[in-house]
């Protein structure tokens, strides 16, 4: 007969595992506003304005209001986003221990205290519960809605009324959460009288109106949102679906997934394969949870998979981390009750798979680890600090590229004093712009910035990076050869060219001139936005 856990070890199971989160989350946390989404978000705080991505469509609007409330304790718009990512991913281990324990405390003692431990030495898990990103939110949301949605069927009108705000609050955090977790919901939904079920969607649309309206106003209104968000989507997520791209695309990112799945687990990825020797594979296993647990993680693996997916964007599978880490949990739980070994050596087992779960997360040659972050912010503090030795910002104008890492968000960032602008322009629906930033404010330019400026320095990305490789190869081909001056100023070379060069660079797709649209608010000079004849 299965031994019943005791309420005492039950409370410092869960005690322990959100002290291992807390603990480990905020030791390593991110003291630079790591990632380019991170660097709109953290803008965001200051001015929420989706049209020049703070932060970027589709806004996030509670997720900003979440991360502004924090940052009145503490002064500090990333490490406030950062304590938003740590306090939530305590709630994920502490949601997945009690949803596990509902599944599976039938059947195995150590099953809620090993899905938990999963998410505990989850690389992926860990890096997100560090920086100033929405993932770990989401991932929370998840596994919030989940435990109330399994418990439905015994619930009333109350209850269902509470789901329903859930779900519409996730939507308000990531408004992709609706698409994938509106399925589970409505699954839930049909455990009810048709009374709740009405009472439920009445009271989902009445939670999204409450922020949706709220955040058209303070985006300018609808055409500013939906064309920001339109153009957006037209820029990057609808090039490579499955309906306009070849099915080798749709294989990649399932290979994508496949690694990304690698990373949220480390050597626990490898459980499925022992399973296939488990002698209590045949055992009985409830149908409802097995289905529950497809229609919570489908739509996102589907959409993933058909749609868009991009390996910087991991942290889009923690949404799937919860259903995820109740299977998996249970089945390392039967690994270690049923394995014919001695009880030391099984857990000195468990704490070598641990051991290598650190060093993945604290060394592993990916964007998602520790040793990344910190040479990240070794490079963007040599780049802040050395970037000025080329010029003072009444005579260099910045020109930093579209990417993840010491791009032009960064460079804008972290070097207020310049006005950084975006290399290359963007098509939106009011036409052609240019994205610049100065005083820690972003704007959309209809013309080249170059009266009043001497050079232009090109900010550098991280070392050994293909794409700088690569641009800086175009750069070499429109710029003069006689012009391009070369310094290495600290860890980084700069390449910089007179301002009169700045239309070759931009030639081949400039901005155009549109009243309608707004100017920088921090020019020191009205002629600095007037494009060259």
């Amino acid at each position: 007969m299965l031994e019943v856990k005791s309420p005492e070890r039950r409370k410092m199971e869960i005690a322990l595992l959100a002290v291992l989160v807390a603990v480990s989350r905020f030791l390593f946390r991110s003291h630079v506003v790591y990632d380019i989404d991170s660097v709109n978000f953290v803008l965001g705080v200051s001015r929420f304005s989706p049209r020049v991505y703070q932060p970027h469509p589709p806004g996030y609007f509670l997720y900003i209001c979440l991360g502004r409330l924090l940052n009145f304790f503490v002064h500090d718009a990333n490490l406030a986003l950062i304590l938003l990512s740590l306090l939530t991913s305590i709630g994920v281990v502490v949601l997945i221990y009690l949803l596990a324990e509902q599944w599976f405390s039938g059947e195995s003692k150590h099953a809620a205290l090993f899905a938990g431990l999963l998410f505990v030495f989850s690389p992926l898990a860990w890096f997100h519960g560090t920086v100033a990103l929405t993932y770990s939110v989401e991932a929370f949301f998840s596994a919030l809605l989940g435990w109330l949605c399994w418990r439905m069927p015994r619930a009333g009108s109350v209850y269902v009324a509470g789901t329903a705000i859930v779900l519409g609050i996730s939507a308000g955090i990531r408004p992709s959460s609706l698409l994938f977790l509106g399925p589970l919901f409505l699954f839930a939904l049909l455990s009810v009288s048709p009374r709740r079920r009405v009472i439920g969607i009445a009271v989902l649309a009445a939670t999204l109106l409450a922020w949706f309206l709220p955040m058209l106003a303070a985006s300018g209104g609808a055409d500013a949102y939906f064309g920001a968000l339109f153009s957006l989507w037209k820029m990057v997520p609808s090039r490579d679906t499955v309906f306009n791209s070849s099915p080798v695309t749709s294989v990649a990112r399932a290979i994508t997934i496949a690694f990304i799945y690698v990373l949220e687990f480390g050597v626990a990825a490898l459980l499925p394969l022992f399973l296939l020797a488990d002698s209590r594979k045949g055992e009985p296993v409830a149908a409802r949870k097995k289905i529950f647990t497809a229609v919570w993680m489908l739509p996102a693996l589907c959409f993933f998979t058909l749609i868009f997916l991009k390996f910087v964007n991991s942290g889009y599978l923690l949404l799937l981390m919860a259903p995820a880490c109740l299977w998996m949990g249970r089945w390392l739980a039967g690994w270690y009750e049923s394995a014919a070994m001695a009880k030391p050596i099984k857990i000195a087992i468990l704490f070598a798979c641990g051991a290598v779960n650190v060093w993945m997360y604290l060394a592993m040659p990916v964007y998602c680890s520790y040793a990344s972050v910190r040479r990240f912010q070794a490079e963007m503090e040599d780049v802040r600090t050395s970037l000025p030795k080329v010029g003072a910002p009444d005579e260099l104008l910045i020109v930093g590229v579209d990417n993840h890492f010491l791009g032009f968000r960064h460079c804008g960032y972290y070097l207020p004093q310049y006005l950084t602008i975006e290399y290359p322009e963007v098509r939106l629906i009011e036409g052609t712009r240019l994205f610049a930033m100065q005083g820690g404010q972003t704007e959309l330019l209809t013309a080249l910035p170059t009266g009043g400026y001497k050079r232009f320095v090109l900010c550098p990305l991280p070392k050994d990076n293909l794409s700088y490789t690569q641009y800086l190869e175009s750069v070499s081909k429109v710029l003069p050869q006689k012009d391009l001056q070369r310094e290495k100023i600290g860890g980084h070379e700069y390449i910089s060219a007179p301002i009169s060069d700045l239309d070759l660079l931009y030639s081949s797709n400039p901005p155009t001139p549109q009243a309608s649209v707004n100017q920088p608010r921090h020019s020191a000079k009205a002629d600095v936005y007037s494009r060259r004849q």
